[in-house]
């Protein structure tokens, strides 16, 4: 096997809990459920950390510019009442918002969120970044997001790699960070930690 194939299949077993989707929601429905957000705009990086290694599992970014979105590149959060499109999680109220950590946090993860207060102009850029990624691959969940986030005015030092820990461990050092940390014991995946009858 060539270094390259190695790299990339260590890459793909650290950051398993990146799974491919692939749902896309029709436009009606995504303006339908949209949610408007009015406060402070922010942008949190949202990473799910394994509770007995330490190691990173998933990255997400939640954007709160016009309108409340969370860009979960090849995540596993779904319900039939969340419109997604190109791996962006729409109508992101903060119930749902709750709903999506909860569905992560569990005995074997934590969530940890790195909030950002920033401009009007920056959240736009990152919700226009966000919604012109389209799906992405297994594993490159935070690449993706590095990638993006790097693209946004205030977040020009982010290194683009693969390790949602790496990417979470920059995200610290920049200034206005406030981080959180939700934990809950349940067991199961995503998919169990999700109520199937949320309105």
């Amino acid at each position: 096997m060539t270094k390259s194939f190695l790299a990339l299949a260590l890459t793909a077993a650290l950051v398993a809990g990146c799974a491919e989707k692939g749902k896309e929601s029709p436009i009606q429905e995504i303006e339908a459920r949209a949610f408007a957000h009015h406060g402070q705009p922010k942008i949190t990086l949202i990473t799910m950390v394994n509770n007995r290694t330490g190691a990173g599992g998933h990255s997400a970014l939640l954007v709160q510019g016009s309108q409340s979105v969370i860009f979960d590149p090849a995540g596993s959060f779904e319900h039939e009442k969340v419109p997604e499109r190109g791996d962006v999680l729409y109508g992101m109220s903060p119930k749902w918002i709750q709903i999506y950590k909860s569905a992560h946090a569990r005995s074997n993860f934590h969530v940890v969120s790195q909030e950002f207060s920033v401009t009007p102009a920056q959240a736009a850029r990152a919700m226009q970044l966000v919604q012109s990624s389209g799906p992405v691959p297994s594993a490159f969940c935070a690449n993706s997001i590095s990638g993006l986030l790097r693209q946004v005015p205030g977040f020009e030092t982010i290194r683009q790699g693969y390790y949602p820990l790496k990417l979470m461990e920059q995200a610290a050092e920049l200034p206005g960070v406030s981080t959180t940390r939700y934990y809950e014991d349940d067991e199961g995946n995503v998919s169990d930690g999700i109520p199937k009858s949320a309105e």
